[in-house]
């Protein structure tokens, strides 16, 4: 699985809008809605806020793997 698609289906799994996961991000939210299409690559440190947010590890939110480990602690 891309993380695209991650990123849509654990956003629509916890019942977030596109708007409210921009906020998140500090971004609009047509920014957000092509980050998930692909048409823009996602920043690296939005990528880690995203896996923070949802406490998944790196791995899950970018595809690498399908299990859902938790976010590391530092």
């Amino acid at each position: 699985m891309h993380y695209r698609d991650r990123i849509r289906a654990l956003r629509e799994d916890h019942d977030y809008t596109q708007s409210q996961i921009a906020d998140i991000l500090n971004i609009g939210q047509r920014t957000y809605a092509d980050y998930e299409l692909g048409k823009t690559r996602i920043p690296i440190d939005s990528l880690i806020k995203l896996a923070e947010f949802y406490d998944v590890d790196m791995n899950y939110i970018t595809g690498i793997s399908n299990t859902a480990n938790k976010f590391p602690l530092k």
